[in-house]
């Protein structure tokens, strides 16, 4: 397996991955052509030098994807922390510790860079998403919050 940062390219498989779950279904849209919004998405977070899409590869498809986000705060000294998002992977792959790997290379690049935290929410109806992280580390020290804006 190996990790790097997608392209533009990948997104439709990207957008499948998002898809592929009961929660993804509902908000996401895949397919051959997938909405403008998701390239100019891509776009923004490719110019962010803090911001990048993984994708994770066996045998030259993508397995697995996230979003790694370098956030600067004034916290811990004014350190950095990484927030880690949209983390998918494919269903023949899901039980094989693709998503381990994943998750402990995003981890290392935290690290490297010098984050004081790694951080990363789940939804409350993902219970095997939230033993997964435990399993790795992760422990819900902070309830996390959301405020849903009216869709567009």
């Amino acid at each position: 397996m190996t990790f790097r940062e997608a392209t533009r390219a990948d997104l439709p498989e990207i957008v499948r991955l998002l898809a592929d779950d009961p929660l993804g279904q509902a908000r996401e849209t895949p397919g051959e052509v997938i909405p403008d919004a998701y390239f100019a998405a891509f776009d923004a977070i490719d110019k962010d030098p803090g911001n990048s899409v993984i994708v994770a590869e066996i045998g030259g498809s993508i397995a697995g994807t996230l979003q790694l986000t370098f956030i600067p705060g004034l916290t811990y000294t004014g350190a950095e922390r990484a927030q880690i998002e949209g983390v998918r992977i494919s269903a023949e792959h899901r039980g094989m510790g693709l998503g381990q790997a994943l998750i402990r290379w995003a981890i290392d690049q935290a690290r490297a860079r010098g984050c004081r935290v790694v951080q990363l929410t789940t939804d409350r109806q993902r219970p095997d998403a939230i033993r997964f992280y435990q399993k790795i580390g992760f422990r819900p020290s902070h309830m996390g919050m959301k405020y849903h804006l009216k869709d567009r």
